[in-house]
């Protein structure tokens, strides 16, 4: 269809109409080629003839039909600025538009359930004697099941599909939510988070890869940003609304969890009427033996993201299981609100950081994220030694729009030049590395936590800061086959 390349890279991104398997003369010529280019400009060529590219064909149906990974003019032709702008919008983009919108807001109530337990905790502690080891360990619970699921179920949309997977995650975590209804004993709560880390695992693989596949190829950053982010923003939502209706509301150990079953069912609903992005393909049971693994390319991206990863989501962790304690003991409040603050001042910044990363190289907007949040960390550990709540809140924004500039960047990078089939497992690798980095910490700090104080278990968190900072600031390296992507 199209030569292999003759020309270094000049094409980020492209879509390739294919007509036909073996298209004739005449079908060729009636080709479609759209291609964004590193500046970002859209544009319509009507000669395919005219460009030299290697293409890697998706399964006919699929979203995209063809991804050009280089392209160039022949010599001779006409330059790039006399092409004209390409002004038809398609209706397949008016439908992955639904698609993208769809995923993100069933991103979006995936985590904000997830996050809607955390001021529940202080409640279970007062009225069902919990205590900070137990709650540790229902943070290692759904940790450990996000993990396990990621592990099994990480390619399984590949082959499946990205809409009944995304579905079958939401209902898991719908399920999770019906059964924290009724939490009186800490093996409830434990089997709850257990649920939702089921349901969180396959979201995490199947509604980003949704969300990349559907995502405008305008802004740039904007795939990578709402497949990082939208997890924060999420957890940020469900803290916030579950304190407010916790301090305010009736039923306070119910409603939330009833909120949140109506926006998973809203969710479910929009990923039902969504496209699909993928073709489903046999191979789902091969799928399910567990491979990690990026391609050859991202390799050397990967012990600096692993590193951004570790550190932030471990702190991610430390907010879930021990920030409830703090706010109560070292800060001296009760308010669930303020507690639902406090952890959504970690989650929430992180959307806002994450786009100032575009602005940079990736391993620039890795630096500069780590120096950032190891900056916060210091300020959290001050303001726990002094008791200080304003200082600690803001330390903890600061912290939190930090590692949204690091994750994204991080993200970025090794999202950089991957086909629609590489995505599922490079987001697995991610929250594989993730929820490492939230179970490992969490699961030895709870079982200190019995023997050292909090703002001693805090001073270690600050210590895998500071560790993963150091090997950021001297590792960072950029996508090799495009230093500035």
């Amino acid at each position: 269809m199209i030569d292999k390349p003759q020309w270094t890279t000049a094409c980020v991104r492209a879509r390739l109409h294919v007509v036909a398997a073996n298209p004739s003369p005449a079908e060729r010529a009636g080709a479609l080629v759209t291609c964004v280019f590193t500046t970002g400009d859209p544009l319509q060529v009507d000669d395919p003839h005219s460009y030299i590219g290697e293409v890697a064909v998706e399964p006919a149906g699929s979203a995209y039909d063809g991804v050009v990974q280089h392209i160039r003019p022949r010599e001779g032709h006409r330059s790039m600025q006399n092409v004209s702008p390409a002004t038809t919008v398609t209706r397949r983009g008016r439908t992955l538009s639904l698609a993208f919108l769809s995923a993100v807001v069933a991103l979006v109530a995936s985590f904000a359930a997830v996050g809607s337990t955390i001021p529940l905790f202080n409640v279970y502690r007062a009225e069902d004697g919990f205590t900070n080891a137990g709650i540790s360990i229902t943070v290692v619970a759904y940790s450990a099941a996000t993990l396990s699921t990621l592990l099994v179920l990480g390619r399984v949309s590949n082959h499946l599909g990205r809409r009944p997977t995304s579905i079958a995650s939401l209902g898991l975590l719908l399920l999770g939510c019906v059964l924290l209804l009724n939490v009186h004993h800490i093996g409830i709560l434990i089997a709850g988070r257990l649920l939702m880390g089921f349901g969180a695992g396959l979201a995490s693989s199947s509604l980003t890869s949704y969300i990349v596949d559907a995502a405008p190829t305008r802004p740039a950053w904007l795939a990578s940003v709402a497949s990082s982010q939208t997890v924060m923003l999420g957890l940020a939502v469900g803290a916030i609304a579950s304190g407010a209706l916790v301090q305010f509301g009736p039923w306070p150990r119910d409603l939330i969890y009833l909120v949140v079953i109506g926006l998973l069912l809203v969710s479910i609903a929009l990923i039902v009427v969504s496209p699909e992005t993928v073709t489903p393909k046999p191979g789902a049971w091969r799928s399910l033996r567990p491979r990690v693994g990026v391609p050859a390319r991202d390799r050397h991206l990967l012990p600096v993201a692993a590193a951004v990863l570790l550190a932030t989501w471990a702190t991610g962790a430390f907010y879930q299981a021990f920030v409830p304690a703090l706010v109560e003991d070292q800060l001296h409040t009760r308010s669930p609100l303020v507690l639902g603050l406090v952890f959504a001042a970690y989650m929430g910044p992180s959307v806002l950081g994450a786009p100032l990363g575009g602005r940079f190289t990736p391993a620039a907007a890795q630096r500069l994220g780590m120096i950032g949040f190891l900056a916060g960390m210091i300020g959290i550990i001050t303001a726990i030694a002094t008791g200080t709540l304003v200082l600690f809140i803001t330390a903890t924004i600061v912290a939190g729009a930090s590692q949204g500039i690091a994750i994204s960047s991080a993200t970025r990078g090794l999202l950089y030049g991957s086909a629609l089939a590489e995505r599922a497992p490079i987001f697995s690798v991610i929250y594989i590395l993730s929820y490492c980095g939230a179970t490992i910490p969490a699961l030895i700090a709870g079982q200190l936590s019995g023997s050292f104080s909090l703002p001693q278990i805090a001073l270690g968190y600050g210590g895998l800061a500071f560790i993963a900072t150091l090997f950021t600031v001297l590792a960072a390296r950029n996508p090799r086959s495009d230093a500035t992507a």
